[in-house]
């Protein structure tokens, strides 16, 4: 499997009332590094052909961030079956893992907007 990763740094736009950061923001970085890792390693073909949508999100919170933490978020795609890939995304503050998240995506083909299986060059895409 084929790790992907990228960084940020917590801003007061981040926040809730608690001034931590707030839940919705952790979904929204699950996406986005979702999303960035299918960029990275997609050929233009399949990125115009194919898009993924969320089916399911399950999260594990494990502890917490305030401005300024500088966050690594990592990524990898566990397995596939059928229609749906399965997603993991963790987050990382100073080297302590804060947050766990298994993501269920669904393939589309984007132009009839319905799920589509996983073709393996897909699938490969990956893979180490």
């Amino acid at each position: 499997m084929k790790f992907f990763e990228s960084t940020l740094t917590v801003t007061k736009e981040h926040l809730d009332a608690l001034n931590h950061v707030n839940n919705v923001v952790y979904v929204q970085w699950i996406q986005d590094i979702a999303t960035k890792h299918w960029n990275a390693v997609a050929p233009k073909d399949f990125a115009e052909q194919y898009i993924w949508v969320v089916a399911a999100h399950h999260i594990y919170y494990k502890g917490e961030s305030v401005l300024g933490d500088k966050l690594l978020l990592k990524t990898y795609i566990e397995d596939n079956h059928g229609v749906i890939s399965n997603r993991k995304v963790e987050i990382y503050k100073n080297e302590k893992l804060i947050l766990t998240a298994n993501t269920e995506w669904c393939l589309l083909t984007i132009a009839t907007k319905r799920p589509t299986r996983i073709p393996q060059e897909i699938k490969d895409l990956f893979v180490s």
